[in-house]
């Protein structure tokens, strides 16, 4: 307990995930697994939920682990559990008008349920979405690259700040830098664009899947 006292959320979480597949259980009542985790985390629970042959019962918010997961989804609200006869898709749909008619932020949520004799249906649904995993993979190295320039363009904006470059001694250095803050702002804006195209790309694929 002592160690584990000094853990972050992330560590908590795996160690938290790796003793449930010890205790090897019938079956698993996950509330929100993913947080904490990162990607490569995120996948191996996403895998090791397709090959689990109990009942798994996720209450998320994370749409990647429920498409790839479930293949019922439970409706949740004002006291009542229903079975919802939809797509994850359909449900937002449902949640915006149910908004628009009260006005309010709904009370309930989604649970979704897979039971024990649907290994199967969860292996063919993950290999359809297969596709989609490239998508991800570069959607998030693109992520990370924006996030390095934007550092880049920060530190480079405070040297830039500094009144002594401007003196006619330091012309070329200041030169040199502008070059370089123009020649990383060309790159964000293209990663930018790159982004957001892929990002339309999965969700047009997403969209297809669904409506399957």
């Amino acid at each position: 307990e002592g160690h584990c006292r000094h853990f972050s959320g992330g560590e908590k979480a795996r160690l938290a995930l790796a003793i449930i597949v010890w205790q090897r259980p019938n079956m698993l009542l996950l509330d929100e697994p993913t947080n904490h985790l990162d990607l490569e985390m995120c996948h191996a629970l996403t895998t090791a939920l397709q090959e689990f042959e109990g009942a798994v019962i996720v209450v998320s918010h994370d749409r990647h682990l429920l498409r790839n997961t479930v293949d019922e989804l439970l409706l949740v609200d004002q006291g009542r559990v229903d079975a919802f006869d939809g797509s994850l898709d359909d449900y937002r749909l449902w949640l915006l008008a149910r908004n628009k008619d009260a006005g309010t932020r709904p009370q309930g949520s989604v649970a979704a349920e897979a039971p024990v004799d649907k290994k199967k249906a969860r292996q063919d649904a993950a290999a359809k979405r297969a596709q989609l995993a490239p998508l991800r993979k570069e959607i998030q190295k693109l992520d990370k690259r924006m996030q390095q320039l934007q550092d880049q363009l920060a530190k480079l904006e405070e040297t830039l700040a500094d009144s002594e470059l401007y003196s006619d001694a330091n012309k070329d250095t200041l030169k040199t830098l502008l070059a370089e803050q123009a020649s990383l702002r060309s790159e964000n804006d293209d990663v930018e664009e790159r982004w957001l195209g892929l990002q339309e790309e999965m969700e047009v694929l997403e969209a297809e899947m669904d409506g399957a």
